[in-house]
């Protein structure tokens, strides 16, 4: 007999005291922590403009003579590359152990933090080091004038702009979450900071090399392979750092509708393989995502063997490679602005039907035919956009000359615009009224001494999901980790129909300890969830949702069940006017790379320079 039906998700105990903000403590010490290395690395900074120092200069001019670039060139980008990957192996881990264990303890209970903020710390030190080094020259002719006699790379201070931005984004969560709870989704807008900052600091690394090519210490000393791998491996992060958006799609946990991952990878793809196929030259893609391949299969293997925490899959780019290679092949490519429109298009549309392939062997939810209209709809527009943008920023990094500025101000706008609209429509969601699961369960042999059950479930209304949902699934997540738990602390069970309104499970699914299971529903723009299983939580005030053997519940807007700690305790205009803020703060870094970009293509090529030339010295 089904009991009552009601709306678990709004029963709560006395308040908690967890899933806001970290404790005074924490807070205090990272704070000090960051004051104490801001102060070691201002006083070096301090001491080799005063020429107190040489040791500094000495490791910069070493590392130019290795790469043949500048001291202000050479040794920042050496630092930047050997830190990023420390960034996104924690980057990673955490998103990992948030989706296999739950909320944090605190910032520094989480050994993942230790490496995204030595990351992050690293990459600001890079982009610092750029601005700080150069002592009796002008590095270059897009320098920025920072004093009397000193002056800057552009490079330097985009990498360091974006470090910052992203470092910023540690304290403002903090503030975030102390608001609004924990809400444990990538998409929170302070965790975009954190993840954003980094991607983007990839584009002033390449302009800063950049800067170097035009300011070569030898002249008539060829670039070798190093130096091409450099810019690979730049452009390598670059397809990465683009794709950390979609993270959340690799572990099968999307907080959003499945027709925004197409589109994030259309984003991707666009802007990091065209540029760096007209930067790089032929087959250059192809080396591309093998290496992005590579990277991302030993973080996963290492975060999922190694740390015992949920494994992820990721996008393969292979199909987007192989459409801007072919495509390179046409003369189009000697206008690079038209050849970037008509490749992205080609990526929009063939290049993701490849990728389709990949996503539908390896991913937990395949895009289904119902979702190909909406899918083309969003992909197209945000393909030929990308494909303009990544054509723009190669055409930087060729030393020709960009299109009038009033052009290619408009074509970025338009890209924003764009972009911006795309994700919109992406997020519209519509709930259900008046729907629900009766849900009957069987339990099934025990794991780890816990419960474990399968599920025979029927939706009612009869029609309430169409004939080609994109999912209707159980997932069970935040179990533990390092603990031998079912799939590290994440389990999801796509559901066989077997009627217009029934369904039953593949496999055992837990309802016990730790765990959250839910049974999620996404049809085109409808979108819900109902808990069948939630842990008694003090912390944050919410009572134990159990799992009888029969019960009916209603559906409710999603988020209320997978952001069990977040707080709607405040008023509406609040979390609008905090993301608008960010927003803001998004759009001025966006802005900064493109004047930092147009910057470095002016100056130069105002004098008739090339990369390849001789560097002059500048007054």
């Amino acid at each position: 007999m089904a009991t009552a039906m009601t709306d678990p998700s709004t029963i709560t105990v006395a308040q908690g005291t967890e899933g806001g903000g970290a404790a005074l403590d924490q807070v205090a010490l990272m704070t000090g922590a960051a004051a104490v290395v801001g102060a070691v690395l201002l006083w070096v900074a301090y001491l080799h403009r005063t020429r107190r120092i040489t040791w500094l200069q000495r490791l910069a001019d070493f590392s130019g003579r290795l790469m043949n670039r500048p001291g202000w060139v050479a040794l920042p980008i050496a630092m930047f590359l050997a830190t990023i990957l420390t960034a996104f192996l924690g980057f990673i881990w955490d998103v990992s152990l948030h989706v296999g264990k739950g909320r944090d303890a605190g910032p520094l209970a989480n050994p993942a933090h230790y490496f995204i903020l030595v990351g992050l710390f690293f990459l600001f030190m890079a982009g610092m080091l750029a601005v700080i080094l150069p002592l009796d020259e002008k590095p270059g002719r897009a320098a920025v004038k920072i004093t009397r006699d000193w002056y800057a790379p552009v490079g330097g201070i985009l990498i360091a702009g974006a470090g910052f931005y992203a470092l910023i984004g540690f304290p403002l969560d903090d503030i975030w979450h102390r608001l609004f709870g924990q809400d444990v989704t990538l998409w929170g807008p302070t965790h975009l900071m954190l993840i954003g900052g980094a991607g983007l600091s990839l584009i002033g690394v390449l302009l800063l090399e950049l800067e170097g090519r035009y300011n070569r210490p030898d002249p008539e000393r060829t670039d070798g392979r190093v130096l091409w791998a450099i810019q690979g491996f730049a452009f390598g992060g670059l397809v990465i750092g683009l794709s950390v958006f979609q993270v959340e799609f690799d572990f099968g946990v999307e907080q959003f509708r499945l027709v925004l991952q197409p589109m994030l990878i259309v984003f991707a793809a666009t802007i990091a393989l065209i540029s760096a196929r007209l930067t790089l030259g032929p087959f250059s893609t192809l080396l591309l995502v093998a290496f992005a391949f590579c990277v991302r299969y030993i973080v996963a293997v290492l975060v999922g063997t190694g740390f015992e925490a949920p494994r992820n899959v990721f996008p393969l780019y292979l199909g987007a490679a192989i459409v801007v290679e072919l495509l390179a092949l046409l003369p189009l490519i000697r206008r690079p602005l038209w050849w970037g429109a008509l490749t992205g298009l080609g990526v929009a549309t063939v290049g993701i039907w490849l990728e389709s392939l990949w996503i539908e062997r390896m991913f937990v939810n395949p895009w289904v035919g119902g979702m190909w209209p909406e899918l083309l709809a969003m992909a197209v527009p945000v393909g030929v956009a990308g494909g303009v943008i990544g054509a723009m920023l190669g055409t930087v990094l060729r030393g020709e000359a960009l299109p009038k500025p009033a052009v290619r101000r408009g074509l970025v706008v338009a890209a924003v615009v764009i972009a911006a609209a795309a994700t919109a429509n992406g997020l519209i969601i519509r709930v259900p009224e008046n729907a629900s699961a009766t849900i009957a369960l069987t339990d099934a042999a025990p794991e780890q001494g816990g419960r474990m059950v399968t599920a025979d479930i029927r939706l009612s209304p009869a029609d309430l999901i169409g004939s080609d949902p994109e999912w209707v699934e159980i997932l069970a997540w935040q179990g533990g980790t390092g603990d031998g738990s079912p799939g590290h602390g994440l389990v999801v069970d796509k559901l066989v129909r077997v009627g217009d309104d029934h369904f039953v499970s593949t496999r055992p699914v837990p309802v016990h300890g730790s765990w959250k299971t839910l049974l999620r529903l996404q049809d085109g723009r409808m979108q819900s969830a109902l808990p069948i299983f939630m842990p008694l939580d003090p912390g944050i005030g919410a009572a134990e949702v159990s799992a009888p053997a029969s019960f009916t519940r209603p559906f409710v807007e999603e988020i209320s069940v997978l952001q069990r700690e977040r707080s709607f305790d405040h008023p509406s205009w609040l979390i609008g006017l905090a993301s608008l803020v960010v927003l803001a703060c998004s759009l001025a870094l966006i802005a900064a790379m493109a004047w930092g970009a147009a910057r470095v293509n002016d100056r130069y090529l105002a004098a008739g320079r090339t990369p390849d030339q001789k560097a002059t010295v500048e007054p």
